[in-house]
């Protein structure tokens, strides 16, 4: 018997559909295999959910299925402000989003003559576990630095160095390329501290001169242009939100 709550919602292969898991085909096929649950429990093909409080998975994958709910990555270039509105008339996010109807905000910041992966969302609780270090999510830099750092600089950047407001070590360290007495090194932390990887390069002897961000937990820049934003896909929200135990 369909109760009430079911009538009143929405086909769950139309929601799978949306959310862009599969096709409407597919996903019946994927509900008659049971591979899909809702609420905990496993779905029945035919079912109607509410796409705005139903907590779905495929395949054990969580699915982000509420419209309003919104996610994207932007490549930021150097040279912009991390602002939606910059009160000194500074370039700023906001000529990036202009095709976005939600009101959307950055997930942490990238200073101004940093660049690369920056994330923007209407998902408050998201954002706020993202940018908290107790989640200890990941973010990932590639950096042109001066100097070649040797395997005592290394290891104290992975053991710890001292800045003005505490200790900061990198998770990960590795060199990438060295020429003409540069080099570029890729450091991963799941500090937010501002300028954190300036600042620990600095104190290390190795101060950046260009600085990109690539990853953010599981979300890549890859060939993101810069100054292009792209929707999250499905698989990659559920990705974040399994990572901030959402």
């Amino acid at each position: 018997m369909t109760n009430k709550a079911d009538a009143e919602g929405i086909r769950l292969q139309k929601v799978l559909s949306t959310a862009g898991v599969a096709s409407r085909r597919a996903a019946e096929e994927l509900i008659v295999r049971g591979r899909v649950r809702v609420d905990g429990e496993k779905a029945r093909l035919g079912q109607r959910v509410h796409p705005e409080s139903s907590v779905i998975h495929v395949d054990g994958k969580r699915i982000i299925t509420d419209v309003k709910t919104v996610h994207f990555a932007l490549n930021k270039p150097r040279g912009v402000v991390c602002s939606m509105d910059d009160e000194k008339g500074r370039q700023s996010l906001a000529e990036y989003v202009t095709g976005v109807d939600e009101r959307i905000f950055h997930v942490g910041r990238l200073d101004t003559d940093s660049e690369g992966l920056l994330l923007l969302t209407n998902d408050g609780e998201l954002a706020n576990r993202i940018m908290h270090p107790s989640w200890e999510v990941e973010k990932t830099y590639r950096c042109q630095v001066r100097k070649v750092p040797d395997g005592r600089t290394i290891k104290r950047i992975l053991h710890g160095i001292e800045l003005d407001d505490g200790l900061v070590k990198a998770d990960k360290f590795r060199i990438i390329d060295e020429a003409a007495g540069q080099s570029l090194i890729e450091i991963t932390l799941h500090e937010g501290r501002k300028h954190v990887v300036r600042r620990l390069m600095d104190r290390a002897g190795h101060p950046v001169s260009r600085l990109v961000r690539t990853e953010i937990g599981p979300i890549r820049l890859q060939n993101l242009k810069p100054g292009t934003l792209r929707k999250l896909r499905p698989d990659e929200i559920g990705q974040l939100y399994r990572q901030v135990g959402l």
